[in-house]
């Protein structure tokens, strides 16, 4: 797993004993496997070593993800108590007392016979059952983790946390600590994390991270964190091939962060697909993240103002990827954002819109803390990002659903107003951090050939607060389009 692997800094230290904890369901068992299939391949002895389920459960579970567990071998305890054999049951000793130390003998003998450099353990909960008190559950636990140490193992103890009063138990004897968690919101489908708790002599990368389980096993999405990420040189600033540039003194600059807001239908969307198309243009691979609408609607709108992407799309320039945020966590988005800029080398990024992903992540907390993440380290690329902020309501005084305004470095304001009993639209550059930009309001229309932007004007009121009227004259504003 190589996302683990980069939170670990290098992978499980060798020769030490882990211990791997959650609830049932969290993964414990798709990790512990994962870890001893990476060991068949690199030639080594694995072993594992099951108490809770059967050696069928676990081809099962191999056979879904497409494993082939050939070189692992598969050691089966089941206590004598629990073999329901009536040659077994005995009533003069208590069974615990019996259960442990046969249960115990089993491991270690198999563990002598193949001499495995990998051995997962699965459950300690079991040992814990068995040994019923804590002090002899330690001493046990510590009995093994000698054992593995003296014959030289790598090994995940497995816990499904049936008693949680004994963590720090196994916490101080354990050299690195994973904890994995299962987390089912509201709406949607379940959310995974993980955390290294602690791993002796290694400054691991800690926090939450989130990773999912599908065919093919655990995937991993280290947080993100912009500073370990080196910066890139920027290049010549982005062109829209519109007069939209003027607004913004020639255009996006390279490694910054475009705020785009405005009511919904106002346009908003479009203006970052003007970007987008003279970027593929110019032989750049574009990366647009779609929440609140579907690839095809996406393409036929642009293809409709004379911005044909399809081409874009099929050629791979045009990375066009429809967000389902009920079933994707943050740390996947993030996750993807890296990948497009560093497998795929995006250089455009757009995100339409942030105000379908902050209500769709409602329950998420610290997103834009996140989002902060996301954007300092595609400025660091020389990335161009463009976010779409949709305002609440479609006319009068409006609010943002959140501020986003102080994380980027420009941001774009567009409005409806009417004049002559007419709806029209206005756009105007109310920050730009990085070179100058034009103060003035002007008119801007979208028809089949684009976005046509009109001369400044003077006579207008209202425009910041939400309710903008023109009062100048109406020959000053873009005519008609001629039918």
């Amino acid at each position: 797993m190589a996302g683990l692997d980069y939170v670990l800094r290098g992978g499980y230290a060798k020769y030490r004993s882990h211990l791997v904890e959650g609830r049932p369901g969290s993964g414990k068992t798709t990790l512990g496997l994962q870890f001893l299939i990476e060991g068949t391949l690199r030639g080594e002895k694995c072993l594992y070593i099951t108490l809770s389920e059967s050696k069928r459960e676990l081809l099962s579970v191999a056979d879904r993800h497409g494993w082939d567990l050939t070189g692992v071998e598969i050691l089966e305890l089941v206590p004598p108590e629990l073999s329901l054999d009536p040659s077994q049951l005995q009533t003069l000793v208590h069974s615990s007392d019996l259960e442990l130390g046969e249960t115990v003998n089993a491991a270690l003998a198999e563990i002598e016979r193949i001499k495995p450099d990998r051995v997962v353990f699965d459950s300690l909960s079991e040992i814990r059952l068995l040994s019923q008190g804590s002090l002899r559950y330690r001493r046990q636990v510590l009995a093994l983790k000698s054992f593995f140490l003296l014959n030289h193992a790598t090994v995940l103890l497995l816990d499904d946390l049936t008693a949680e009063q004994d963590d720090l138990n196994l916490h101080s004897i354990s050299h690195g600590v994973i904890r994995m968690e299962q987390l089912t919101p509201v709406y949607g489908g379940e959310r995974r994390r993980l955390r290294v708790i602690k791993m002796r002599g290694v400054q691991i990368r800690g926090g939450f991270h989130d990773f999912v389980i599908r065919p093919g096993g655990v995937i991993v999405f280290p947080r993100l964190v912009a500073s370990d990420h080196e910066e890139a040189t920027r290049g010549s600033p982005a062109s829209s091939g519109n007069a939209v540039d003027i607004l913004l003194g020639g255009g996006l600059d390279r490694g910054t962060s475009t705020l785009v807001m405005g009511p919904s239908g106002v346009g908003k969307s479009t203006i970052a697909a003007s970007y987008c198309h003279a970027a593929l243009g110019r032989a750049e691979r574009v990366l647009v993240l779609l929440f609140d609408e579907t690839k095809r609607i996406f393409l036929a709108r642009a293809a409709g103002l004379g911005m044909d992407l399809g081409p874009f799309l099929e050629t791979g320039d045009l990375i066009l990827e429809q967000i389902d945020p009920a079933e994707l966590s943050p740390g996947e988005l993030s996750a993807r954002i890296q990948s497009a800029v560093e497998r795929l080398d995006a250089r455009i990024v757009v995100i339409d819109s942030l105000t379908g992903y902050l209500n769709a992540m409602s329950e998420e907390q610290h997103l834009v803390l996140q989002m902060h993440e996301i954007l300092t380290y595609l400025n660091q690329k020389g990335v161009v990002t463009i976010l779409l902020l949709a305002n609440h309501g479609l006319i009068g005084q409006m609010v943002s659903p959140v501020d986003m305004t102080y994380l980027c470095d420009s941001v774009m304001l567009l409005r409806f107003f009417e004049s002559g009993g007419r709806v029209r639209r206005a756009i105007s550059v109310v920050k730009k951090r990085v070179g100058p930009h034009e103060d003035t309001i002007r008119e801007f229309r979208i028809t089949g050939g684009g976005v046509n932007v009109g001369e400044p004007l003077a006579q207008f009121h209202g425009i910041l607060t939400g309710v903008p009227s023109y009062e100048g004259k109406h020959t000053d504003l873009l005519a008609d389009e001629k039918p």
